[in-house]
C-alpha cells in the first residue's frame, strides 16, 4: 500500500510516538519514501488520543501512516478516517477489527508478544522489508533498544531483523563490555550514566563511581578507551561482580559517527529529544543529519542526564510508597517530572527499589497527572499485566491508558489519584490471584 502511495506522488502522513521507539519508527518509514523519492509529512505525539484522530480525519491525504501507535485507537480511526491507513504498532490492541481501507500490523494479532519481541520501529520496518530496505534494519533495532527489548539478546521477529541488519552489511556484533558515552566522557560519568544494565552502587550515582575507580586503582578522569589495557581488565572483571550482564553482544554501526555507532547509544540520544520535545531534532538524525543537529542533540542528552542523576538522588533518598500490592513514587517537581518513569524503572534494577511490587511513577501536569508503570519479567510471569490495568482503571475515571504487560503508562486527573492508586493495587492482586 505505501508503494502505491508514493508511486502516485501522494504526500504521505506520518504520525508516530515521542520516545525513542517512536522516533526511530518514524525514521524507518521517512527513510523509506525519501529513497523511493516520495514526500510525507511527519508530526510526533505524546499519546494519540480521539480528538487528535478527528482532526486528522479533516486533512486530505490519501494515505494515513501511525507507527508506534493507533492500535488502541483502531475503533477511532475506522470511523474517521476514509482515506488509507497503515497502523504499525506494538502496542495491546482493542478488540475491533480493521476497516478494509487499513492495514492493521502488530504483533499481538499474532500471538506475539509486543513488549519484548517486535518493537514499534520493528513492526514499521515490516511495512517497508519488501520494498528492499533491509539497510534499515539497524533503526529498527534501535527502536528496540528504546523499549528495552534486548536485555540479553533479540528474541522473536527482532532476531529476523537483527539477521536482515547483518545480511545488509552495515551492522555487526562483538562483545563488550556494555557502559555507555565511551569515547565522550571520563569513566566515572559513564558508568554512572549507564541504565540498562544497571550497576547497583553506580548508576546515578556519581560518587559512587569514582569511589569505585579509585578503590581499585582505575583512574576516574580519563575516558574509556584512554584506560590501559591492563586497567579495563580490572574494570571488566569488577564490574562483572556487579552485573554479569555488563559485558555481552554489542551491536553497532561501523561506518556511523562513533557517537551514534553503538545502537543503544543512538537510541538514547533519540529519547533525550523525545524527552526535550525536540522532536524535529530526533527525526533530522533518524533521517541522517548530522554536525549540528547532532551537537545540539548531545547538548539535551548531556542536560537530560543532570537531571536523570538528581531524579536516581531523589529516589535514593526517599525511596516509593508501598501499597498492598504495588508501589509508587509521587512529584510536582519540574525537573523531576521529566525523568519519573526511567528512574522507576531505572531504580528497581539498580536496587534501589523493591522488585517484587510493580511501581507507578506519578508527575503532575496542571489538572492531570501522568504515571508510567514499569514491572519486571518474573512479576509478568506471575500474572501481572500493568498494560490492562492501567487501560482498565484510569478508564474509570475519564482518563487513558494502556501498553504492555511490563510497562504501560496512562493519564488521569489530579483528583482521581488516591481512588486510582486503591483500584491498581486491586486490579493487580486481582491478577496475580487469578494467573
Amino acid at each position: 500500500m505505501l508503494k502505491k502511495h508514493i508511486e502516485n506522488g501522494d504526500v504521505i502522513r506520518l504520525i508516530s510516538h515521542n520516545d525513542a521507539d517512536g522516533i526511530s519508527a518514524a525514521g524507518v518509514i521517512a527513510n523509506a519514501i525519501h529513497e523511493e523519492g516520495g514526500q510525507f509529512h511527519t508530526t510526533i505525539v505524546p499519546r494519540l488520543k480521539s480528538d487528535t484522530v478527528k482532526d486528522l480525519a479533516k486533512e486530505k491525504y490519501e494515505l494515513f501512516v501511525f507507527s508506534d501507535m493507533g492500535s488502541a485507537c483502531l475503533e477511532q480511526i475506522n470511523q474517521s478516517i476514509k482515506s488509507d491507513v497503515i497502523i504499525a504498532d506494538h502496542h495491546q490492541p482493542s478488540d475491533v477489527e480493521a476497516n478494509d481501507n487499513v492495514v492493521h500490523i502488530n504483533p499481538h494479532l499474532f500471538g506475539i508478544d509486543g513488549s519484548k519481541d517486535l518493537s514499534g520501529a520493528g513492526a514499521s520496518y515490516l511495512v517497508v522489508r519488501d520494498m528492499d530496505k533491509k539497510h534499515l534494519a539497524y533503526l529498527a533495532l534501535v527502536g528496540a533498544f528504546g523499549d528495552m527489548q534486548c536485555p540479553d539478546g533479540f528474541s522473536g521477529v527482532n532476531q529476523m531483523i537483527l539477521s536482515d541488519g547483518l545480511d545488509s552489511g552495515n551492522l555487526e556484533i562483538h562483545e563488550d563490555l556494555k557502559i555507555v558515552s565511551k569515547t565522550q566522557e571520563p569513566i566515572y560519568k559513564s558508568l554512572a550514566y549507564t541504565l540498562n544494565p544497571a550497576l547497583p552502587g553506580l548508576t546515578g550515582n556519581l560518587e559512587g563511581a569514582i569511589g569505585f575507580l579509585e578503590k581499585r586503582g582505575i583512574s576516574y578522569g580519563i575516558k574509556f578507551d584512554e584506560l590501559s589495557d591492563e586497567e579495563r581488565d580490572v574494570l571488566k572483571d569488577e564490574l562483572i561482580k556487579l552485573n554479569p550482564e555488563i559485558f555481552g553482544d554489542v551491536y553497532t554501526v561501523p561506518k556511523e559517527n562513533p557517537v551514534l555507532r553503538n545502537l543503544e547509544e543512538y537510541s538514547i540520544l533519540l529519547d533525550s529529544c523525545g524527552k526535550n520535545k525536540k522532536f524535529g531534532l530526533g527525526i533530522s538524525i533518524a533521517l541522517g543529519e548530522r554536525d549540528k543537529a547532532l551537537n545540539a542533540a548531545l547538548n539535551l542528552q548531556n542536560n537530560y542526564r543532570s537531571e536523570l542523576m538528581k531524579g536516581m538522588e531523589w529516589i535514593t533518598r526517599e525511596g516509593s510508597i508501598p501499597m498492598d500490592y504495588i508501589q509508587y513514587i509521587y512529584s510536582d517537581d519540574k525537573v523531576l517530572k521529566s525523568v519519573m518513569g526511567t528512574i522507576a524503572s531505572v531504580g528497581m534494577s539498580a536496587k534501589i527499589l523493591p522488585e517484587d511490587k510493580p511501581i507507578l511513577a506519578l508527575a503532575r501536569l496542571h489538572n492531570d497527572i501522568k504515571i508510567s508503570g514499569r514491572t519486571t519479567r518474573p512479576m509478568v510471569n506471575k500474572g501481572v499485566d500493568l498494560g490492562k490495568a492501567l487501560q482498565d482503571a484510569s478508564a474509570n475515571f475519564g482518563g487513558q491508558g494502556g501498553g504492555h504487560d511490563i510497562a504501560a503508562g496512562a493519564m488521569i486527573p489530579f483528583t482521581a489519584k488516591d481512588n486510582f492508586l486503591l483500584l491498581v493495587n486491586d486490579i493487580i492482586e486481582h491478577q496475580l490471584n487469578n494467573n
